[in-house]
C-alpha cells in the first residue's frame, strides 16, 4: 500500500550500522548482524536519486556502494494533469554547507492513453535547471521513457558551466515468463553538467569540496521466478564513470531464493570494484566481492511465530563468518518483533545481537544491543506521527505519504481491519499511515473488537486521497446501553407495528421500528430518557414514552429489557 520503494541487500562481516542516503539526506538507519541483510521497509521521499549505503562495521572498516532507484515516469491517465511545486532551504546531512533558498517544480500530463509528458525545474541563487521528457506504454513491450535536463550552474571557485544531462529508462513485467525487469538505464551528462546538490555542497564552510561529475551510468535490475517450486532468481548491476578524477564503479550482484518444504534458504553473490585516480598518474583499484549462504527453518509447531536461521559468509581475502539466530513475533497481532544472534569467523572474531521492535497503534519503539571482541552498543529509537487538526491531536505509526485520519468519537480502542496493529484511541480516533494516492481506498472498523455499549450503522468508509494528503474517515456509532423496549399505549395496548421510534434531545439518533407485541430494540440509551413514538401523522398517532433503565453493577453489560408507557 505504500508504493515503490528497492529492497537493499548487502552482507555484514561484524555487527554493523547501515546508513542510507539520497540527494544528500540521510533517509534510513538500522544496525545489523553479521551476514546477509535486506532492508524492505525503507521509502525514500522522492521520486528519483539514487541510495548511497555504507556499511560501518565494528571494526572501524567501511564499505559503500550504489543502490540505483528511480521508477518509470507514472503513465497517467488522459488528459490528467499533476503537478508539485516545492520550495525551502537545502539542508544537506553532512554540516558546514550553505543553507541555500532553492525551489523546484513537476508537472505530469497524459496526451493520450499511451503517451504521457513530463517536466521540471530547479532554481537556486547559483543553480537554474529545466528538464522535459517523455513516457510512452509499448503495451506487450512494456513501458519506456526518454528525458534530457538543461542546467546553468556556479561551483565555488570555478567558472560558471552549463551542460546536458541524457536519459532513457526501461521497465517490463513479462507473466508467462514470470521475468521482472524493474529498470534498466542509461544515462550520459556533458563535462558542465552538475546536479543541484553538486553545486550547492561545494560551497562547504570547511573549504574541502571533491567534484565528482557524472559522465556515464548503467544499471539494470532483472527478477526472475524460475516456475512453482523452484524459487526465484534476482540480478542487479551498475556502471558509472566521472569526468573530474577517472573513477569508475562497477557492482553486480546475484540472489537466489528457493525453498524446500518449510525450509527456506538464500544463496548470493555481490561484487565491486571501484577504481580511481592513484598518486602517479596511475589508477588504484579496490576489489571486494562476497558470497552469503542462508537457511532458515521455521520453529512453528514448537514455538508459535518462531524461526531459527543460519548463515555463512565467505568475502575477501580469506573471511569466512558463521552466524545462529532465533527469532519470531510475539503479543496480540504479532506487534512484537524480536531476535537473537551469535557469529564466529576464522579471524578469531565473535560477535553477539540481541534485538526487539514494538509496532502499536502510537508508533512503534525498538532497542537492542550488541557486542563483540572489542566493543559493546546499545541502541534504542522510536518512530511515529503527530497529527494536528481541527479537533486535536492524533499520535500514530510513521506516514511516508497520503494517510488517513479515522474519526469515530466515542468508540474507544476499535481494531481497523486494514491493519491489526491499528486501533482508534481513547477518544476514538486513529491514524492509517499508508494508502495509496489516488486510490479508492476503503477503511474498515472491525464489529467484533466493539464494546458492549457501542453499535456502528456503517463500519466501512471509501477515501481517495491525493498525494501527501492526509483525509479524514468519519464514522457515527452509537455509544450507550441497549434495550429492548416493550412499548405500550395508555390504555394498556401493545403501540401498533411498524411505528417509528426516535430517542429525544439525540440528534444522531436513528430511528427504530416497532416490531410484534409492541417490541423496539434501541442502543445509545443513557440510563433515563424519553422515546418519540410516531405511527401516524395526527396527534392521536403519536406519543412520548419516558424510560429509566435498570442500574448496573460493576462493569455488569448486555441487554436490557423493560417496559415503557407511551402517553
Amino acid at each position: 500500500m505504500r508504493g515503490y520503494a528497492p529492497i537493499i541487500r548487502g552482507i555484514a562481516r561484524t555487527n554493523a550500522r547501515v546508513i542510507i542516503k539520497q540527494n544528500g539526506y540521510q533517509v534510513y538507519q538500522t544496525y545489523v548482524a553479521p551476514g546477509a541483510f535486506e532492508i524492505t521497509d525503507m521509502y525514500p521521499s522522492g521520486g528519483s536519486g539514487d541510495l548511497y549505503v555504507t556499511v560501518e562495521e565494528s571494526d572501524g572498516s567501511k564499505q559503500e556502494f550504489v543502490v540505483p532507484f528511480a521508477t518509470l515516469p507514472v503513465m497517467v491517465r488522459e488528459d490528467q494533469l499533476e503537478y508539485e511545486i516545492t520550495s525551502g532551504k537545502y539542508r544537506p546531512y553532512d554540516g558546514g554547507v550553505d543553507e541555500t533558498p532553492f525551489t523546484q517544480a513537476t508537472a505530469t500530463y497524459g496526451v493520450s492513453s499511451s503517451l504521457t509528458l513530463y517536466g521540471g525545474m530547479q532554481a537556486a541563487s547559483r543553480y537554474q535547471a529545466l528538464s522535459t521528457g517523455l513516457g510512452y506504454n509499448l503495451g506487450e513491450l512494456g513501458a519506456a521513457s526518454a528525458d534530457v535536463t538543461q542546467a546553468w550552474s556556479k561551483m565555488k571557485e570555478d567558472e560558471k558551466t552549463s551542460g546536458q544531462s541524457w536519459r532513457v529508462r526501461y521497465g517490463k513485467n513479462i507473466l508467462e515468463t514470470g521475468t521482472n525487469v524493474t529498470i534498466a538505464g542509461y544515462r550520459y551528462s556533458t563535462r558542465g553538467f552538475h546536479t543541484l546538490s553538486e553545486v550547492l555542497d561545494s560551497y562547504s564552510n570547511d573549504g574541502y569540496y571533491t567534484s565528482r561529475s557524472l559522465r556515464n551510468r548503467t544499471n539494470l535490475t532483472v527478477n526472475q521466478s524460475l516456475g512453482k517450486g523452484l524459487g526465484s532468481l534476482s540480478v542487479s548491476g551498475l556502471i558509472e564513470d566521472y569526468w573530474d578524477d577517472k573513477r569508475t564503479n562497477k557492482s553486480i550482484s546475484v540472489g537466489y531464493n528457493g525453498g524446500l518444504r518449510n525450509v527456506n534458504y538464500y544463496l548470493g553473490y555481490s561484487y565491486n570494484r571501484y577504481t580511481w585516480s592513484g598518486d602517479n598518474s596511475g589508477k588504484d583499484a579496490r576489489d571486494d566481492q562476497r558470497i552469503t549462504l542462508t537457511v532458515t527453518l521455521p520453529l512453528s509447531n514448537w514455538l508459535p511465530g518462531t524461526y531459527t536461521s543460519y548463515q555463512l559468509t565467505n568475502s575477501n581475502p580469506g573471511s569466512t563468518d558463521q552466524s545462529v539466530s532465533i527469532g519470531g513475533n510475539a503479543l496480540e497481532n504479532d506487534s512484537l518483533e524480536w531476535s537473537l544472534q551469535q557469529g564466529y569467523s576464522n579471524r578469531e572474531y565473535y560477535s553477539g545481537d540481541m534485538r526487539a521492535t514494538y509496532n502499536g497503534a502510537r508508533g512503534s519503539v525498538n532497542a537492542g544491543y550488541s557486542y563483540d571482541r572489542s566493543s559493546e552498543r546499545i541502541d534504542y529509537g522510536a518512530n511515529g506521527s503527530i497529527v494536528a487538526h481541527a479537533d486535536g491531536i492524533t499520535l500514530g505509526q510513521d506516514i511516508t505519504d497520503a494517510a488517513v485520519l479515522v474519526k469515530a468519537p466515542g468508540l474507544d480502542n476499535v481494531r481497523l481491519t486494514n491493519d491489526n496493529t491499528i486501533s482508534t484511541d481513547y477518544r476514538g480516533y486513529a491514524i492509517v499511515p499508508y494508502v495509496t494516492p489516488y486510490r479508492r481506498t476503503d477503511i474498515t472498523l472491525d464489529s467484533s473488537t466493539l464494546g458492549e455499549d457501542m453499535e456502528l450503522p456503517e463500519t466501512t468508509q471509501s477515501v481517495v486521497p491525493t498525494r501527501g494528503a492526509i483525509v479524514r474517515a468519519n464514522y457515527a456509532g452509537n455509544i450507550g446501553q441497549r434495550a429492548f423496549v416493550h412499548l405500550k399505549t395508555a390504555s394498556g395496548q401493545d403501540v401498533p407495528y411498524g411505528a417509528m421510534v426516535l430517542l429525544v434531545g439525540d440528534s444522531k439518533s436513528q430511528p427504530s421500528i416497532v416490531s410484534d407485541a409492541g417490541m423496539v430494540y434501541m442502543s445509545g440509551l443513557q440510563q433515563t430518557g424519553i422515546l418519540n413514538v410516531q405511527w401516524g401523522k395526527s396527534a392521536a398517532q403519536q406519543c412520548n414514552a419516558s424510560f429509566t433503565l435498570p442500574a448496573r453493577e460493576g462493569k455488569a453489560t448486555g441487554i436490557s429489557q423493560i417496559e415503557a408507557v407511551c402517553r
